[in-house]
Order: C-alpha cells, then sequence, then structure tokens
C-alpha cells in the first residue's frame, strides 16, 4: 500500500487537494479500498460548512416566512356552533333504573 494518498478537496470550501498519509483518512467500508476520499481535518472542515450552509439556509426561510404571515392579515374562518347531543351511558352489569324500579 503506498505512504500518500490524494485528499481530493473542496472547490464550494476552500480546500485544495493534496497528497496526505493514508493514517489520516477515515474508515469508509463503502468504498472499494474502505478509505474515504478526503483526509479527517478537511473531512471536519467540510461537513462544518455544509452544517453552516444548511442552518443558514433555515434561519433565512423562516425569516421569509414570518415577514410573509406578519404582512398578510390572518381572517380566520367562521364555524358553526356544533349541538351538543346528550348521550345516555349505561354501564356493563349495573342496572338500569327501570330495573331498580321494578324491584322494588
Amino acid at each position: 500500500m503506498a505512504d500518500l494518498r490524494r485528499c481530493i478537496g473542496s472547490a464550494r470550501f476552500g480546500i485544495e487537494a493534496h497528497d496526505a498519509p493514508v493514517d489520516d483518512f477515515p474508515a469508509q467500508p463503502s468504498q472499494k479500498d474502505g478509505l474515504g476520499r478526503m483526509c479527517k481535518p478537511h473531512w471536519n472542515q467540510y461537513t462544518a460548512g455544509l452544517a453552516r450552509d444548511a442552518k443558514a439556509r433555515k434561519a433565512a426561510a423562516s425569516n421569509a416566512t414570518a415577514a410573509e404571515t406578519s404582512a398578510a392579515v390572518r381572517v380566520e374562518p367562521q364555524t358553526r356552533a356544533k349541538r351538543k347531543t346528550a348521550k345516555a351511558t349505561v354501564a356493563i352489569g349495573a342496572p338500569t333504573k327501570a330495573q331498580v324500579e321494578t324491584v322494588r
């Protein structure tokens, strides 16, 4: 096995491709050779950049939604009053009023 391996880097986050020792690459079982494509320090930098971007997108979407909601006048639909119906409930095994009166 070679002593050096190529870290692919990332143009999006300003990480230059370079050669690094094989020991600097994380294990990646899904790859043919079992090693990742980026060295550990650059992989951490890359994933932190992705997380920052996702957080910024989520905050921007949240702010845009909040601005639209506060700008629009919300009109609540009128609801009909529901009639409540009384239902007689009888416990299983408990005598009804008619049964009690017939016993007396």
